[in-house]
């Protein structure tokens, strides 16, 4: 098999990367993505800032491979998601030529002439990759290996309180009263006058709360309330002027700000049983009865979940709980780590037993668990990629020693128990900060 392509699906900062990776130790990729261009997630979000600074969030060999065509990585600042596609991802993608192929969306990855049930041989046959291209043509690709980089952007929690979208929740979404991504300026400019629901209490959710008091700082008519499901405030601000990562402190201040000064309501405590759409306007309905005035927007923003739908026919060993590979589950745990405990991670954490060559990186490998950074993710594609290369030593050691981020359970989380109340860790906080981040950082594909 070793004549055959690695499969990279998801043209995102982290399949890139397993792209250039790939070639620089010898081996063929062929990177498969749904969208239109590289990035296409990071898109949906180009007008906000990342946590990251520049350097972290551009992978080694991708630079390496890059350097001869005379590009070179800015070496301050942090990019927009649009800035962060123009300045690297664009490039790097140009640089890959053909071997990226576009709106080519992958349907089911199987093993050749092999189901989820039959055993004999599996580990000899080489895996075989289903998709459909724009024109909805269907096609096959045999592949040594797969790395899975698609991301969670395209599966977005629901409202609803146990994980289930709520009742009304889908109409709602279907009438365009209820949205999942954080509103660019031009949208949340647009709902002066409006009352808007922010569901969700992570960075996302701040992102929004941000972009929509500056709007009600304007149009005193506006009103934003911002729902949380937790019973109490908590750390929801996260650590201020003590998060290692300043964009994530500043965020979380004005935020603050924004409820101080009056321009947002919050409303602790409110899972939601029921979306009652009627007029084009949106109530949200708690499981205690309680229900909020009715809303011109609901805007969602509880997380993401990983799916897996098209790889049904391969036999992953995934954490019941979080989705995420069995042995990396407990190292990014929620319900477990508090503050900055992820250690880096590569393939020995990654691999599925039972289908060697399978390997799921990048925020897909996080399954429902947040806070994904993307230098994790560019050490998890150096130790893949040397694990497929054979260089099983060094898949083993570990080259990235992370910053720390004071990254907590109860700062980013839907459902963040209501006793975690842990700041930011201790950090150096540079003067100059742009305004507004994402939590998402950097996203997976």
């Amino acid at each position: 098999m070793s004549e055959l392509p690695v499969v990279v699906i998801g043209a995102g900062p982290q399949g890139l990367a397993a792209a250039a990776h790939l070639l620089e130790r010898g081996m063929q990729p062929v990177v498969l993505e749904s969208g239109a261009g590289p990035g296409t997630a990071v898109a949906q979000w180009s007008h906000v800032r990342t946590f990251s600074p520049w350097p972290e969030l551009v992978d080694a060999a991708a630079a390496r491979l890059l350097a001869p065509l005379g590009w070179a990585a800015p070496s301050t600042g942090y990019p927009s998601g649009g800035e962060w596609i123009s300045g690297y991802l664009t490039p790097l993608a140009d640089a890959l030529g053909d071997r990226v192929r576009y709106r080519t969306r992958v349907t089911g990855v199987s093993r050749q002439g092999h189901d989820r049930v039959l055993t004999k041989d599996r580990d000899d046959a080489p895996f075989v990759v289903h998709a459909v291209d724009h024109n909805r043509h269907e096609s096959t690709l045999s592949a040594r290996a797969v790395i899975d980089a698609s991301g969670t952007w395209s599966q977005p929690n629901p409202a609803g309180a146990d994980g289930l979208p709520a009742l009304g929740e889908r109409e709602g979404a279907s009438a365009g009263v209820v949205t999942y991504a954080p509103p660019a300026p031009e949208n949340s400019a647009a709902w002066a006058g409006e009352h808007v629901v922010i569901v969700g209490s992570g960075h996302s959710a701040m992102t929004a709360v941000i972009e929509l008091a500056e709007v009600a700082r304007q149009h005193t008519a506006t009103r934003v309330t911002w729902v949380l499901r937790r019973g109490t405030i908590g750390d929801t601000f996260g650590g201020g002027e003590s998060d290692a990562l300043p964009q994530r402190g500043a965020l979380g201040a004005r935020a603050h700000a924004a409820v101080d000064a009056g321009l947002v309501q919050m409303v602790t405590g409110f899972r939601t049983e029921r979306i009652a759409v009627e007029s084009g306007r949106a109530t949200m309905i708690a499981e205690d009865g309680r229900a909020l005035a009715p809303a011109d927007h609901v805007v969602v923003l509880t997380g993401f979940r990983p799916d897996l739908s098209f790889l049904s026919e391969l036999r992953l060993e995934l954490d019941p709980v979080l989705q995420a590979p069995l042995k990396l589950a407990p190292e990014i745990d929620p319900n477990v780590h508090s503050c900055g405990s992820v250690p880096p991670h590569g393939a020995a954490e990654l691999a599925h037993p039972e289908e060697p060559g399978l390997f799921l990186v990048g925020m897909k490998s996080y399954g429902r668990a947040p806070t994904f950074l993307a230098l994790t993710g560019y050490e998890q594609i150096r130790s893949v990629t040397a694990e497929l290369a054979g260089d099983h030593d060094s898949a083993r050691r570990v080259d990235l020693v992370l910053p720390e981020t004071g990254v907590c359970s109860g700062a980013g989380l839907p459902d963040a128990p209501a006793e975690s109340n842990q700041g930011g860790c201790c950090g150096p906080t540079p003067a100059d900060v742009p305004p507004l981040s994402l939590a998402l950082n950097p996203i997976g594909a």
